[in-house]
């Protein structure tokens, strides 16, 4: 396996559907994130061992930047024509994707935290398997208690929206 290095992010289109989220590569392909997003506080732990995505939008989520915490397996040059980033994190390293947000590892899970007075928009985090599927979206204040479970990122739904979860408001379809 080749070396991987950090690629900084371009700005990519970005859509709200019913069920999810929708990005738009600079390549002109479409990817599809499962939701809506579960609100969560200012931070989350990951599941362990889950590709982590995350995306951080203008404040009317039109555009963003995704950026790819700790992908092994995307060569540089496919992420440059698709626009996304990747930072690439050792060890008990913390790396500022965007002003506001920081990333870092704990363990085998991946730690997002966002300082909300700091970003202009919306923050997301995407983590995912061949297994399950995973959305949430940093918020100042959740509008429903989490569970700790929640919380932490060890929830284990698959696939299927939460059509339980609170939102900002934001129109899913």
């Amino acid at each position: 396996m080749s070396v991987r290095s950090n690629v900084a992010p371009s700005t990519i289109g970005v859509d709200f559907v019913e069920g999810g989220v929708v990005v738009e590569y600079l390549d002109g392909r479409d990817v599809f994130y499962h939701g809506p997003p579960k609100p969560v506080e200012e931070s989350i732990k990951t599941p362990p061992g889950k590709e982590v995505h995350v995306l951080v939008t203008d404040p009317d989520g039109i555009e963003g930047v995704m950026t790819y915490v700790n992908d092994h397996n995307t060569h540089d040059d496919i992420l440059e024509s698709t626009g996304v980033g990747r930072v690439m994190l050792e060890g008990d390293d913390e790396e500022v994707l965007f002003p506001g947000v920081t990333v870092s590892t704990e363990a085998y899970s991946i730690r997002v935290d966002a300082d909300l007075s700091l970003v202009d928009g919306r923050v997301f985090v995407f983590a995912e398997d061949e297994l399950s599927e995973h959305a949430y979206e940093l918020v100042a204040h959740a509008k429903h208690a989490d569970s700790e479970g929640e919380r932490d990122g060890t929830d284990t739904e698959r696939d299927e929206p939460d059509e339980s979860a609170e939102t900002d408001g934001t129109e899913w379809g």
